[in-house]
């Protein structure tokens, strides 16, 4: 295994200590990880290219890997959860886009908070290729007695599912910050679920994924755990604290702020109702009270569910 870092100050520490001291400061990685700054030789090396930078990057770094390789002998695997905030399109069309000649794109996304699964406690997983053959490959390759993979064909669901659980995970912390109770956490998950399945049902999803791991196993997760970035900025939101200081103050990026303006978008081009959304773009994007956002919500006409 070779791990890139777009940095070379960071790729050269990490080579020494072999610890990501920014995200993982007290795992120690595996001695026999190679880390380099060289995407090139990376590129080179590998069968398979595992993508796990933020959305707003993707297309950047597709590009300079284009720039190196057609990549025709390798497998690109993302595991980004976002959608990009530009064109509004999933991660796996845009590697399409940059690496056409790849051997086959494929998609990873489930409940998988990375701390967890850095301390090897159980955890499952989905990968998606519309190439069944593909997603199988990659299942024997990370398949263990920790982290188990499952195939499916329904890259469009998967994607989606993994990207706006992070909206949801944003709305859940602001529910947190205000000290509401299960009940709460528990209407939010179900109604956010049947947000996510009418986009993804139009957008070509699989009904099936949207009650599988990608689906409502990663939205539990998600917007459950105090470990979820976007679920702790949802809490510093509903405490007061800006949108640009909860990103200033983050090492990390927050995809739930960004794939909510791409979401809101998709909602309103293809004419499908998410209410949910609707009052999270409302917060992120006009500055709307979250007390307010979460009133008109509950006041809304009485429907079927």
């Amino acid at each position: 295994v070779m791990l890139w870092s777009r940095t070379p100050e960071k790729a050269k520490a990490m080579a020494a200590s072999h610890c990501n001291v920014d995200y993982l400061p007290n795992l120690k990685l595996s001695s026999q990880i190679q880390i380099t700054n060289d995407l090139a030789l990376t590129i080179k090396r590998a069968q398979v290219l595992v993508f796990v930078v933020p959305s707003k990057a993707m297309a950047e770094v597709a590009a300079k890997v284009a720039a190196c390789s057609t990549c025709a002998d390798k497998i690109i695997l993302s595991c980004t959860k976002g959608i990009d905030p530009t064109g509004y399109t999933t991660m796996s069309k845009i590697l399409t886009a940059k690496l056409p000649k790849a051997k086959a794109i494929a998609v990873m996304s489930g409940p998988n908070l990375a701390g967890e699964i850095a301390l090897r406690q159980p955890g499952a997983t989905v990968i998606a290729c519309p190439d069944l053959a593909v997603a199988e490959y990659l299942q024997g390759l990370f398949i263990n007695k920790y982290f188990r993979p499952y195939t499916s064909t329904d890259i469009m669901g998967v994607e989606l599912c993994g990207a706006l659980k992070n909206c949801m995970a944003l709305v859940a912390g602001m529910m947190s910050g205000l000290s509401f109770g299960d009940n709460s956490m528990a209407a939010l998950i179900t109604r956010g679920l049947a947000e996510i399945r009418r986009l993804g049902l139009k957008l070509g999803a699989q009904n099936e994924t949207f009650y599988g791991l990608a689906g409502v196993g990663d939205l539990i997760a998600t917007c459950e755990s105090s470990q979820s970035r976007n679920h702790l900025a949802g809490v510093a939101l509903a405490q007061g604290k800006t949108m640009e200081e909860i990103q200033k103050n983050s090492k990390m990026v927050i995809e739930g702020i960004m794939t909510t303006k791409a979401a809101f978008a998709l909602a309103r081009d293809n004419q499908i109702e998410m209410p949910i959304i609707e009052q999270l773009y409302q917060v992120l994007f006009t500055k709307k009270n979250v007390k307010e956002a979460l009133e008109t919500l509950m006041s809304r006409t009485g429907k079927k569910e």
